[in-house]
C-alpha cells in the first residue's frame, strides 16, 4: 500500500510488487508477466444513464452488466402499478420477475467488453424496446425461460464483493464496488505482497451454455480472449432528482446483485421504504436460467409462493442474498444510512 501511495500505478504494476506476483506465477506454474503487468490500464467509462419514474438513474457501464441491466428492469416495470399493488404483492413479484427473467436473457449473449465486441447498450436501454420485451408477459402465468430469447440486434459476478456507499458533508456522493469473486478469489496468496489473486477468470463464458460458479450463462461476448476484461455484475448506482441527489446504492452478491440492487431502489421509490427498511427487507432473485426465482427465508409469503408455483414459477429458498448499502437524501436535505443485517456492515455518519 506504501508503495502505491508513493509511486502510484508503478507501485503495483512495476518494481518490487510486480516482482512479488510474478514470482508467485513461477512458484505455481501461473500466466502473468511482468510484460502483462506493465502493459495492464485501467479505463475510464462514460456511466450508463438513463431515467426512472423522472428520477436520473446512474450506472457502471460495460464491461460490468449491471448498469444496463438495472436500466432494463426499471424500464421493463415502469408501466406496471407497482405502489398499487404493494411490496412483493402476487403481481408485483410476477412482473419483477418477468422483467429479470428477460433482461438476464439478454446478459447473457449481448454483454461483455466493449473493447473486443460491439455491445449494443443503446438497444438494451431504450425505455421502448424494453416495454416491447414485456409486451407478451401474461400476470396470470409463468412465461419457461426456455421460450425466452435474446433479442437480435443489427451487428455484431462472487457474493464475495465488497460495497460501499458514502456521502461526504459537502454533498458529494460515492457508490464503489469492487471484488475478487469468489470466497478468497483463487485461494492463492502472493507471498511479501500482502494479498491474495482473484478467480475472476470465472466470470468469462468458458463455452455458450456453459455456466459459470453462480450459474450464469454467457456466450461470445464474453469469450476468453488476450487483454480482455470479463463481463460482471457489479451495479454501484446513485439516483438524482430535479438535479440534486435521491440515492447512493450498491451490493456484493454476484449474479443477484443486479436484482438486489433493482428491489433496493424499487423499495424506495415505490414502496415508500427508509433506507433501513430498504435494505432489511427480504429478497428474491431470478436470472433466466436455472429457470426458478430463489427466494431467503422470508421473501414472499407463503400463500402468494403457492398462488405463483401453481402457475408455473419454481420456487427455491436459499441463503442471504446480497449484502446491500443505501444512502437516501431526505426533502429536508437530511441522509439516511441504510446498513445490510445481513453482514457486518454499519452506518455511520457526521
Amino acid at each position: 500500500m506504501k508503495r502505491i501511495a508513493d509511486q502510484g500505478r508503478d507501485g503495483f504494476y512495476k518494481g518490487k510488487t510486480a516482482d512479488l506476483i510474478v514470482a508467485e506465477m513461477k512458484r505455481g506454474n501461473g500466466l502473468i508477466t511482468h510484460k502483462d503487468l506493465e502493459e495492464y490500464q485501467a479505463v475510464w467509462r462514460k456511466p450508463i444513464v438513463g431515467e426512472y419514474k423522472g428520477y436520473k438513474v446512474i450506472s457502471m457501464p460495460p464491461p460490468s452488466s449491471g448498469g444496463v441491466a438495472l436500466l432494463a428492469l426499471l424500464q421493463s416495470v415502469e408501466k406496471y402499478p407497482l405502489a398499487q399493488w404493494g411490496f412483493q404483492a402476487d403481481s408485483t413479484v410476477r412482473a419483477m420477475v418477468e422483467a429479470e427473467r428477460r433482461v438476464y436473457a439478454d446478459r447473457a449473449t449481448h454483454l461483455g467488453d466493449p473493447d473486443f465486441y460491439r455491445v449494443p447498450v443503446e438497444h438494451l436501454t431504450s425505455a421502448e424496446y424494453n416495454r416491447s420485451r414485456m409486451a407478451n408477459v401474461s400476470l396470470a402465468k409463468a412465461t419457461p425461460s426456455d421460450e425466452v430469447k435474446a433479442s437480435v440486434f443489427p451487428g455484431y459476478e462472487s457474493e464475495q464483493t465488497t460495497h460501499y456507499s458514502i456521502v461526504d458533508k459537502y454533498g458529494n456522493a460515492v457508490s464503489l464496488t469492487t471484488t475478487i469473486n469468489g470466497s478468497y478469489g483463487s485461494c492463492v496468496w502472493v507471498h511479501g505482497a500482502g494479498f491474495l489473486l482473484n478467480n475472476e477468470m470465472d466470470d468469462f463464458s468458458i463455452k455458450p451454455g456453459t455456466p459459470n460458479m453462480y450459474g450464469l450463462l454467457g456466450g461470445k461476448a464474453n469469450s476468453i480472449e488476450p487483454g480482455k476484461r470479463m463481463l460482471s455484475a457489479m451495479t454501484p448506482t446513485i439516483i438524482e432528482k430535479d438535479g440534486k441527489l435521491k440515492m447512493v446504492v450498491g451490493t456484493p452478491g454476484g449474479s443477484t446483485i443486479i436484482t438486489s440492487v433493482f428491489q433496493t431502489i424499487l423499495n424506495v421509490l415505490e414502496f415508500g421504504m427508509t433506507a433501513q427498511q430498504s435494505v432489511s427487507a427480504p429478497r428474491f432473485h431470478h436470472q433466466w436460467k436455472p429457470d426458478r426465482i430463489d427466494v431467503e427465508a422470508k421473501a414472499i409469503r407463503e400463500d402468494i409462493r403457492k398462488s405463483l408455483e401453481k402457475d408455473g414459477y419454481t420456487i427455491r429458498q436459499r441463503g442471504p442474498i446480497g449484502r446491500v448499502e443505501n444512502i437516501v437524501v431526505l426533502p429536508n436535505g437530511k441522509y439516511q444510512a441504510g446498513a445490510d443485517h445481513r453482514g457486518d456492515d454499519t452506518a455511520m455518519g457526521f
